[in-house]
């Protein structure tokens, strides 16, 4: 094999050479030089044939040749002539049965209390072939009812909280449960007819009083009948702020002693009215003024004769 690939390289080099030297052969202006150079180039491509013989005689002859003159030596398999087995088998004579069985008290898988049970307003039937994704925690859902900006921690104040999720092959009509748990206690759930299609994206929500957040690991859990689908925990730190304080009612003394009502006085006769008399004036009628007589136009004065000339005496 070694033989074979020296070969082989050994054409791939001479073979180049040739081609080089043709080209750069082909390429000079002196016809000695380019004559030497051309025959040269073909030297090294005979030279490169017949290297690719020799690797083709190597590859197809060459083993079955060396194997003629040097047969191989067949290999010795190792076996092993001692096989240990076990004479005394120890089994244990007294088998001891526990006298008591330890039951846990709570099942892995959640189920639904009594009082949700009571809430419902269809028949828990489940589809088996149901799907939810976990469940994600915002304060905040978009328009498709993704979430924004999930968490698993909150800090107080927390105010509305989304529980949202992915669901999909779910039936219009088939009874649904959300409940939220702060450790073991029930502190919310809803329950209702299914009415968000086969597939898409859902949420369950809760926003109470902002001094119901009580600091602790929160729970929320979702069933379709009576089946647990999914379950999904967070965090509540930081203490909820105060709620403001009620005034209390003070007390109104009431009087113990009522007094008897006053004796009502007898109303006296009131006399009627006697009829009066009133003058009632005549009215005298108004006469309409006169007419005014017409202003008569006043005739131009007469013209005044000038003064006749006087002689005056000589």
């Amino acid at each position: 094999m070694t033989a074979l690939l020296l070969a082989l390289l050994g054409f791939l080099i001479t073979f180049l050479a040739g081609i080089s030297s043709i080209r750069s052969g082909s390429n000079l202006p002196f016809f000695r030089k380019k004559r030497d150079r051309i025959v040269r180039g073909w030297r090294y491509i005979f030279s490169a044939f017949l290297l690719a013989g020799v690797a083709f005689v190597l590859y197809k002859y060459a083993e079955p040749t060396i194997y003629t003159i040097f047969p191989p030596t067949p290999t010795i398999t190792l076996t092993p002539t001692i096989t240990l087995t076990p004479t005394i088998s120890m089994t244990p004579t007294v088998t001891m049965t526990p006298t008591i069985t330890n039951t846990p008290s709570i099942t892995d898988t959640p189920a639904l209390p009594a009082s949700v049970l009571a809430q419902f307003q269809t028949t828990p039937i489940a589809n088996p072939d149901a799907v939810f994704s976990p469940i994600q925690f915002a304060k905040a859902v978009d328009k498709d009812n993704k979430p924004v900006n999930p968490a698993t921690e909150f800090k107080n104040p927390v105010g509305h909280l989304y529980a949202t999720f992915s669901f999909d092959k779910m039936k219009n009509g088939t009874e649904w449960s959300a409940l939220w748990y702060r450790g073991s206690d029930l502190v919310y759930f809803e329950t209702s007819a299914w009415k968000g299609g086969t597939g898409g994206y859902g949420y369950t929500d809760w926003a109470p009083g902002a001094d119901a957040w009580l600091p602790g690991d929160y729970e929320v859990r979702i069933f379709v009948g009576i089946q647990w689908m999914i379950s999904g925990r967070f965090t509540v730190t930081g203490n909820p702020p105060l709620p403001t304080p009620t005034p209390s009612p003070t007390s109104t003394a009431t009087s113990t002693y009522t007094p008897l009502p006053s004796p009502t006085i007898t109303p006296t006769r009131t006399p009627w009215p006697t009829l009066t008399q009133t003058a009632t004036p005549t009215v005298t009628r108004t006469y309409p003024p006169t007419a005014t007589s017409t202003v008569t136009r006043t005739p131009w004065p007469s013209p005044t004769p000038y003064p006749s000339i006087t002689p005056r005496p000589y």
